[in-house]
């Protein structure tokens, strides 16, 4: 026995807390913060001049079941610092485990493994607004490569101020009821913890609980269960549920193919815009109609029209080249009325990405089991159903007005073809007051309104995208 290896210089401590940060190569966020941290100094948290104290042990309680949420105690070091612990209470130190050596590694795991807990309890082990960003690359006009927003929703996020707010919890000798409180409180992961408790690891279905886990620890702004009416489509299940109050109406939706994922996003249906003309998107427009060029027939045929964005004047066939058509200064747009492919009525809700809930000229589709069909946009299979859902005073006249424009015979131009003692029943748009919220969402499990667990297909693959990066924990 050497006295030295009983001395804790703080110089030594020092530099041992400096190979600590050096030998800690780990990229999860909250890794960041912890080697900043003691790169510039900060004070000791977890050990004083009296040892290591019930803070320490606190944590642990906590650490030494993250197994039942689908981790391994060993992402969170807890056999190095029980180890730690042992040698600092017992006075167990050696050449090997100096004093000053036990003291910086337990310090710096204690804060690691406290970070990284409630970091991930409190907003998500998985950022979702840079994980599922960074999945499908897009052409950026063709000069750059960049990649397709598929997750827009509001949420908390860990920041500088977090970080520091824990650490003071632990100077403060409040860290049980930090660890209490960063626990999620939502219903449905409690249930999933439940289900995660009785299903065997490394299977399918313990992965699957475990993405779905994970969702419900996102702290995002809105949450259906807050709004006494709202609309939720969750793409997985290709269903839309439309919620008030007591009353629940579900209906089957198209949505986006794997190559133009349906954007998740949090919104509100402010507006139903009847028999609506279709700005086609510029994807579609070089992908599928510039070849068509030369074709009056396939134009007419499909009632696309050539308009110049700056006078709003129709440019007509032979007069529109394909030099045109990939400009931004023109658009093709498809005339409302009958078949048209956004159908008899759009329900427009503000967003990034140009996409709605709509009508469709094409039904043959609902039939399916997998109903990826579109190129982002939701295409809902009882229209008028959802129309009335969302009105605030289901006012008779109105509801009679919205069937009539959706099933009369129109001309190109809106106007009704020839009965001119109806003209009064056509409306062109509805706006809705109050607005109702609407939440576009992907769950691989979720209750039916009769609280049945439902199993749904990971289609976009999302699922796979989480569980990868959750392996860091496991």
């Amino acid at each position: 026995m050497r006295v030295s290896d009983y001395v804790v210089s703080l110089s030594r401590l020092k530099q041992h807390l400096d190979r600590q940060v050096h030998d800690d190569r780990d990229t999860v966020a909250s890794d960041y913060f912890l080697r900043n941290y003691y790169q510039q100094g900060g004070r000791l948290l977890w050990v004083d001049r009296q040892g290591v104290d019930r803070r320490a042990d606190t944590l642990l309680a906590y650490l030494r079941h993250v197994d039942k949420i689908g981790f391994s105690p060993n992402r969170f070091r807890v056999p190095q610092i029980e180890a730690d612990l042992q040698r600092m209470r017992h006075l167990q130190f050696d050449t090997l485990h100096t004093a000053s050596r036990v003291v910086a590694r337990l310090e710096y795991n204690l804060t690691k493994s406290y970070l990284r807990y409630v970091t991930g309890q409190r907003f998500g082990y998985v950022n979702p607004r840079v994980l599922l960003n960074r999945i499908d690359l897009v052409d950026t006009a063709r000069i750059s490569l960049g990649y397709r927003t598929l997750f827009d929703v509001g949420m908390d996020t860990p920041n500088r101020a977090f970080y520091q707010r824990a650490l003071a919890k632990v100077e403060a000798d409040s860290v049980a009821v930090f660890l209490h409180d960063v626990q999620p409180v939502d219903s449905l992961y409690r249930r999933f913890a439940q289900m995660l408790l009785s299903t065997p690891p490394q299977t399918p279905a313990y992965s699957r609980i475990m993405a779905n886990m994970e969702r419900r620890r996102w702290r995002t702004h809105r949450h259906p269960q807050t709004c006494p009416k709202y609309v939720m489509v969750n793409v997985p299940a290709f269903m839309l549920t439309a919620v008030d109050g007591e009353t629940t109406m579900q209906m089957r939706v198209g949505l986006g193919a794997v190559s133009t994922k349906t954007p998740l996003l949090v919104s509100d249906i402010s507006r139903m815009d009847l028999n609506p003309q279709w700005i086609i998107p510029r994807s579609i427009i070089r992908n599928s109609v510039v070849r068509h060029i030369g074709d009056s027939a396939y134009f007419a045929r499909n009632h696309y029209i050539v308009r110049e964005r700056s006078t709003g004047k129709t440019v007509s066939w032979p007069h529109f080249t394909s030099e045109m058509l990939l400009s931004s200064a023109y658009s093709v747009v498809q005339k409302g009325g009958e078949g048209n492919s956004l159908g008899r009525i759009v329900f427009r809700f503000p967003n990034s990405f140009s996409v709605y809930l709509h009508d469709t000229s094409s039904r043959g589709f609902f039939r399916r089991a997998v109903r990826a069909v579109s190129h982002g946009c939701v295409r809902v299979e009882r229209p008028y159903d959802l129309a009335v859902f969302l009105l605030a005073d289901k006012d008779p006249s109105v509801k009679a007005k919205i069937q009539y424009s959706m099933t009369a015979m129109l001309a190109r131009d809106g106007e009704a073809q020839a009965d001119t003692l109806k003209r009064r029943m056509v409306i062109r748009s509805k706006s809705l007051d109050p607005v109702v919220p609407l939440f576009i969402t992907y769950y691989t499990l979720y209750p039916d309104p009769q609280g049945h667990m439902c199993e749904y297909a990971d289609i976009y693959g999302y699922d796979a995208v989480i569980n990868r990066y959750l392996n860091n924990y496991r």
